[in-house]
C-alpha cells in the first residue's frame, strides 16, 4: 500500500561535491528535495523503494547496501543505498555491482536529509521501458499490505534552451508544463498517458520512473504538492510530494 511518494530530479550536480563552484545554483532544488524526503518519513512508511532511470532497458533491482559512486563525474565520493539486513549480501540481486547515477544521487539524498533507517531497495528503470510495463511494475510494488513509500528520481526535458544538452526544442516547455501539473496534482492518469516517444526525443529521463509512480499510486488517494519547477541549464527539474 503506497502511503507517500517524493519526486526529485537526479542530476549529479545536486551533490555539492560534484557541482563544486556551481553548488549555490542548486540550493533551491537541494532544499526542496530535503523537504520532500522528510515528508516521506512523516508518513511513517515501513518500507522505501527508490526508483530512477537507468541506461539499460527493462528493470534492474538493487538491494539494500548496493554501492554507488560519483567517480565517473570526477569526484571520489562513494555512497550506499541504505544498509543490508543482517545476513544479507549487498552484492546479491540482478548482478549489477553499482547503482546507476540516478540511484546514487538518491542514496546521497537520503543520507543528506537524515532519512530514518528503514528497509530500502532500489529499482533502476530503463528509459525505453513501455508505459504498460512501467505501470505494471508500480502496481507490483504497491501490492503488499505494508506501508510503502517511493522516492522517484527523474528529470524533465533536456531541451529548454540552446545551451541545454539536447539543444532547444519548442515542444519542451509544453511537455514540462504538463509534467509539472501532473506531478503537482498527483494525477496518475496524466502521467500514465505521457508519450514515451516524445519524452525520448526531448531526453526526459523521468518519464519511465513517473509512470512507475502512476502505477503504484492508482487508487491510493494521495494529494500532490509541487515544491519546485525550474530549468537550470535548460533541463526541467521538479520536486513534488504525494501524501
Amino acid at each position: 500500500m503506497l502511503v507517500a511518494a517524493a519526486v526529485c530530479p537526479c542530476p549529479p550536480l545536486l551533490v555539492p561535491a560534484v557541482s563544486a563552484g556551481a553548488a549555490p545554483e542548486f540550493d533551491a532544488a537541494r532544499a526542496a528535495c530535503v523537504t520532500a524526503v522528510r515528508a516521506l518519513a512523516e508518513a511513517r512508511p515501513e518500507r522505501l523503494v527508490v526508483v530512477g532511470p537507468a541506461e539499460r532497458s527493462g528493470r534492474g533491482a538493487h538491494p539494500a547496501g548496493t554501492p554507488g559512486s560519483f567517480r565517473a563525474f570526477g569526484v571520489d565520493l562513494a555512497v550506499r543505498l541504505g544498509t543490508p539486513a543482517e545476513g544479507e549480501d549487498a552484492e546479491e540481486g540482478d548482478g549489477e555491482r553499482e547503482l546507476p547515477p540516478s540511484l546514487a544521487v538518491a542514496a546521497w539524498l537520503l543520507e543528506y536529509a537524515g532519512f530514518p533507517p528503514l528497509p530500502v531497495s532500489g529499482l533502476g528503470v530503463g528509459e525505453p521501458l513501455a508505459p504498460e510495463r512501467c505501470l505494471t511494475a508500480g502496481a507490483g510494488l504497491a501490492a503488499g499490505g505494508d506501508r510503502l513509500a517511493l522516492l522517484v528520481m527523474g528529470d524533465g526535458s533536456a531541451c529548454r534552451s540552446v545551451k541545454a544538452p539536447g539543444y532547444l526544442d519548442e515542444r519542451a516547455a509544453g511537455f514540462d508544463a504538463a509534467a509539472a501539473r501532473a506531478l503537482g496534482a498527483a494525477d496518475t492518469e496524466a502521467l500514465a498517458a505521457m508519450d514515451p516517444e516524445l519524452a525520448y526525443e526531448l531526453r526526459a529521463a523521468g518519464r519511465a520512473p513517473w509512470q512507475v509512480l502512476a502505477g503504484a499510486a492508482r487508487n491510493a488517494g494521495l494529494t500532490g504538492r509541487l515544491l519546485l519547477d525550474e530549468a537550470p541549464y535548460g533541463v526541467g527539474y521538479f520536486v513534488a510530494t504525494w501524501t
